[in-house]
């Protein structure tokens, strides 16, 4: 017998990036420059791709001393900025071409509405964010509210917020998550923060539930919901996974650690250059997949070596 390779059809770019990828490519075509403001894809291979096609990349805490001419154009990625980012560009006339996804720009809105909402009436509530610390997005929404959020990455730093009063149980609460989190991890979020806010308002579960003290919003974007559920399977139907994502993204993480508690034999790349014969069996079932930043023809890319690799 001899290995058997598939590729996830469910992998790839999710909507907000091919959107974005998709305007640098048209408007690179045009002959002109064009700045990202941060890597537009986490993905080291795809960023070499749209680099030699004439795409600069800025780093966000440079961005505002850098030299542009007036008139330059930058890229705002799909994981948005804050109201700052705008202001800067203003003042720096700078043009842009705006790729937030439509899922975080509303996940924007909800949060300045609910600010205001928790601000009125001297209700003085808190807004929590389930997110990654610095990442773009959760950056992004965290200057909608002037920074007045608190963030939190997972159960053991919600504990501490909550020991040390950076999290009042007392105060009501409006919780956010990051678009592309795990929605298991926030659902154990959510019950953690509800069973607290309970006990401390020396309420049962049902009967706090209808005290409108905690809200919680459903702003894990539906394509990456989706995807946890589908990965899952994929995952357990093949005996080895192969996972590729770029070493920097958050969403590779979240999807290569689901992998790897259903498939004990999933090994994350970058590229194909790493994968290791070691790591096949003569009849393996192998499964290529890859995070919402991975583009397919870099999947496509790892298949083909996996197949050259065992032929």
């Amino acid at each position: 017998m001899s290995i058997t390779v598939e590729t996830d059809r469910q992998a790839g770019f999710c909507g907000g990036v091919i959107r974005a990828i998709t305007k640098a490519e048209e408007y690179l075509a045009s002959g002109q420059g064009l700045y990202s403001l941060g890597a537009i894809v986490h993905n080291e291979a795809e960023l070499q791709r749209l680099t030699s096609k004439g795409l600069e990349t800025i780093e966000k805490d440079s961005y505002g001393d850098f030299l542009l001419a007036p008139g330059s154009t930058i890229l705002i990625r799909a994981h948005g900025e804050p109201p700052s980012t705008y202001e800067k560009a203003r003042v720096l006339r700078t043009n842009v071409i705006d790729c937030t996804c439509p899922v975080v720009l509303r996940l924007q809105a909800s949060i300045r509405e609910a600010y205001e909402r928790l601000h009125t009436d001297g209700r003085n509530g808190q807004i929590v964010i389930f997110g990654k610390i610095g990442h773009a997005e959760v950056l992004g929404l965290v200057g909608q509210v002037g920074g007045d959020a608190v963030v939190i990455e997972d159960r053991k730093m919600l504990e501490e917020a909550i020991a040390s009063g950076a999290i009042d149980l007392r105060r009501p609460i409006e919780i956010f998550s990051q678009t592309t989190k795990s929605p298991a991890e926030y659902a154990e979020i959510c019950s953690t923060i509800e069973f607290r806010m309970s006990r401390e308002n020396e309420l049962q579960p049902d009967r706090f539930r209808g005290t409108g003290l905690f809200r919680v919003h459903d702003t894990i974007c539906s394509q990456v919901a989706n995807r946890h559920a589908r990965l899952t399977e994929f995952a357990a139907g093949h005996d080895i996974i192969i996972f590729v994502a770029g070493k920097s993204s958050s969403n590779g993480k979240v999807l290569f650690d689901l992998c790897k508690t259903v498939n004990i034999r999933t090994y994350h790349i970058g590229s194909a250059s790493e994968l290791r014969r070691e790591w096949f069996r003569p009849d393996d079932r192998v499964g290529v997949s890859g995070a919402t930043s991975t583009p397919k023809w870099l999947l496509e890319e790892v298949a083909e070596a996996v197949k050259a690799l065992n032929d």
